[in-house]
């Protein structure tokens, strides 16, 4: 793995703490201080993918990433330390590809960069076709014939129920099921009491596809009335 990834924060100690986690998943790090200074090393370099902060002098993250994305479709991923939805929803409109928020797990910002890479890397590739045996959400790819599922082009080692489960949900993007239904589709018996007995299905399932388990993209709980796989949209 040789892929360059570039780094721009004004807070030095955050650049370094992130280059030196990423040079040990054996990436190439730059790093970068301010917005001028990244557009200087883009110039200048190869880079696969930007992980930059919002908040800098001289020129800010979001304008950086503005003039960046006139020449560059390059992944974009804005660190910032606003945790406001609205904040989030600015930086994605405006073209980053992911939002993390500081304070940030490192493997969770590790497993986000691998993430973004591959998609990048494989928009090229026949296999991201829409066939007849695929069905795509975002990072997950579920193939109903052999009953595999894919998160970020690898197999993820799925038990017997929780590939029912999985192919319950992929096959109803968006639908909510009730906890009683999932139990009776999955397990085909009538239960009582199923919630714990699916809660802790659906948490090994999350623990294994979900980059934060504890703030979950895909399957989501829905208060009062059960559980969804929350489909990606504009991510295939």
């Amino acid at each position: 793995m040789n892929e360059c990834v570039l780094v721009v924060d004004d807070d030095r100690e955050i650049v370094r703490a992130i280059a030196l986690l990423l040079e040990k998943e054996g990436y190439h790090v730059v790093k970068a201080y301010d917005g001028m200074e990244a557009l200087r090393v883009l110039a200048e370099q190869p880079i696969q993918l930007i992980i930059m902060d919002v908040m800098m002098p001289r020129l800010d993250g979001l304008s950086a990433m503005m003039k960046i994305r006139e020449r560059k479709n390059l992944p974009i991923i804005v660190l910032s330390a606003k945790t406001e939805e609205t904040d989030k929803v600015l930086g994605l409109s405006m073209g980053a590809d992911d939002y993390v928020s500081k304070p940030f797990l490192p493997a969770e910002l590790a497993a986000r960069v691998k993430s973004q890479l591959r998609r990048y890397t494989r928009l090229g590739d026949i296999h991201t076709g829409q066939e007849a045996n695929e069905i795509l959400n975002g990072r997950l790819c579920y193939r109903k014939q052999e009953h595999v599922l894919y998160a970020d082009g690898e197999p993820v080692k799925l038990t017997a129920t929780e590939t029912k489960i999985i192919d319950l949900f992929m096959r109803n993007q968006g639908r909510i099921f009730p906890a009683e239904e999932i139990y009776q589709r999955v397990w085909e018996e009538v239960s009582f009491a199923p919630e714990n007995t699916v809660m802790v299905h659906i948490r090994h399932i999350r623990e294994k596809i979900e980059l934060n388990p504890k703030e979950p993209e895909y399957i989501k709980v829905v208060w009062g009335i059960g559980y969804k796989m929350e489909k990606m949209e504009g991510h295939n």
